[in-house]
């Protein structure tokens, strides 16, 4: 019982662990800190996790997590010279970051990618990644980040000139990498760059001065960062070189390659350094030497560089495959480009035919509108003009009817006074028994005067033309009251006699009062007074 007991207490531990151990592999910064712990012990088991997290963070569609763990697992693939996984992952980073558009994830790709095409000396290409990455960097803040990455590209490239033996750009590259790391900080020294001052200092030929400042270098990495020695032992190795003492040289190139062999780190300065031996033997005629470790340089150029590397085969020609997935991802955006404009044209052309049928039907429908409203109001102004015409013309009816009237009227009173003036004749030639004088007093009462008979039918005369007498003063001021008067029987048509009877005077009198009254109206003999005198 206790055995068993012991046992399930055994089992219990194992699948607790087993389920502490895949959270902890589900929890991106754990990878990441395993990984880094492995990064120079165990490469392979640093690749693992890198790709685990990786795939994690695609699942969980963390882009810049995924991007991050590109980038390491690409640095530690180039620090073990397996530049075609280093090449892989740093294109599938770059990618990512350009679809994310995470600006500072795509300057240390570019850096990256300078780096590798540096160790297979395609200067153009590298400086072409260097420079990319620099140009996005100075549009960033300036930020101590920033500024560290934009100093760590400018190192990236006086490295390759240093190595390509353009001292003069490499120097130039130097200061300006001084003067970027002088503008975030001035209380350290950098000695990264303080290495590179140092051999730049034994190229120009100060072999001291270049010793002392590359040693001071060594004394801090053997503190801070022990696996960047393989490059200080190398450049110091190069410094004695220079100088003619090849057995210090030849000691610390062999140093250069314990300490890469011993860490782990920075493994193509092996094939540096076995270059260099290699010639130091042979400048020493130690040729067995010479020839050893110009056949370990051979084998570690084939390792890294030849037809045969497994690793590395498909670099032969650094077969570029961001540049072949970036002309297939610009194809295919072309192409949706055209459809896009394809489908903007076709839009454009129903925007613009839907545009055009309806400023053309409001253009119709203003025309027939206008149209319209002119014809109503054409229509109002012929219906009010009809209207006006004929109440005019009613008017005009009533004037003529009651003129008539007034005529009549003016008739009957000239046949009283022609009755009375007969009937007083004929009383006259009786000279019997009547009485004449009684009969013509009789007489005299019923008759009117003259006087008396035009004022009445001027009363009347004037309350049906109201407006005459005043029209024809405004206009001819110069008449006198019996012109007025024959205008008003003219108006009448009434005959010379009847004006005569009605107002008392002579036929003759009265055309001469029509003569004199032409004359004033301004009247010629081809001019009608009936007509003229109607007007008003």
């Amino acid at each position: 019982m206790r055995r068993l007991f012991i046992v399930n207490i055994f089992i219990f531990f194992l699948f607790s662990f087993e389920n502490f151990y895949c959270q902890k592999l589900n929890n991106s910064d754990f990878i990441l800190k395993k990984a880094l712990s492995l990064k120079f012990e165990k490469p392979d088991s640093a690749a693992y996790y890198l790709n685990k997290g990786y795939e994690l963070n695609i699942e969980k569609k963390d882009t810049l997590s995924a991007i991050n763990f590109l980038l390491e697992l690409a640095t530690i693939h180039s620090h073990n010279v397996n530049y075609g996984e280093a090449y892989d992952g740093y294109w599938k980073a770059l990618l990512l970051s350009e679809k994310s558009k995470d600006i500072a994830s795509q300057t240390k790709v570019y850096q990256g990618l300078g780096w590798l095409y540096s160790f297979y000396k395609r200067d153009n290409e590298a400086l072409k990644y260097f420079n990319l990455s620099i140009n996005i960097r100075k549009n960033l803040p300036k930020t101590k980040t920033n500024l560290a990455y934009l100093q760590s590209d400018y190192f990236s490239i006086l490295n390759l000139y240093r190595v390509n033996k353009n001292y003069k750009l490499a120097k130039a590259y130097l200061d300006s990498c001084y003067q970027i790391k002088n503008s975030y900080s001035t209380n350290s020294k950098s000695y990264y760059l303080e290495a590179e001052r140092g051999i730049l200092s034994g190229f120009d030929g100060k072999y001291n001065k270049s010793l002392e400042i590359l040693n001071e270098s060594k004394n801090h990495f053997e503190k801070k960062d022990s696996g960047y020695l393989v490059i200080i032992h190398a450049l110091i190795g190069e410094v004695y070189r220079l100088k003619g003492d090849f057995n210090k040289s030849i000691s610390h190139f062999k140093e250069s390659l314990n300490v890469s062999n011993k860490l782990n780190r920075h493994l193509n300065y092996k094939l540096i350094a076995y270059e260099a031996l290699s010639d130091l033997y042979f400048e020493q005629n130690k040729l067995n030497d010479a020839y050893y470790y110009l056949k370990l340089a051979k084998i570690r150029n084939e390792e890294i560089f030849g037809s045969k590397s497994e690793n590395n085969k498909h670099l032969l020609e650094i077969k570029d495959k961001y540049r072949i997935e970036k002309d297939k991802q610009e194809q295919f955006i072309n192409e949706q480009r055209i459809k896009d404009l394809e489908n903007e044209e076709k839009v454009f052309f129903l925007k613009t035919t839907i545009l055009s049928v309806s400023i053309i039907f409001l253009l119709l429908f203003g025309f027939i509108w206008i149209k319209h409203i002119r014809n109503k109001h054409k229509n109002e102004k012929r219906i009010l003009s009809e209207k006006q015409n004929l109440r005019n013309q009613k008017q005009q009816e009533i004037l003529e009817l009651k003129n008539k009237e007034l005529t009549e009227s003016a008739l009957r009173l000239i046949e009283k006074e022609e009755f009375i003036e007969n009937l007083k004749k004929k009383v006259e030639g009786q000279k019997g028994i009547l009485d004449t004088e009684v009969i013509k007093r009789m007489l005299k009462t019923i008759q009117g005067s003259p006087n008396n008979n035009w004022k009445e039918f001027e009363a009347r005369f004037t309350t049906i033309n109201q407006s005459f007498y005043n029209n024809l003063k405004n206009k001819f001021p110069q008449l006198s009251q019996t012109d007025q008067k024959i205008c008003a029987l003219v108006k009448l048509n009434l005959s010379s006699k009847d004006m005569s009877s009605l107002l008392g005077i002579s036929i003759e009198s009265v055309h001469t009062s029509r003569y004199r009254l032409r004359k004033k109206l301004g009247l010629t003999r081809k001019d009608n007074l009936e007509e003229f005198i109607s007007s008003f």
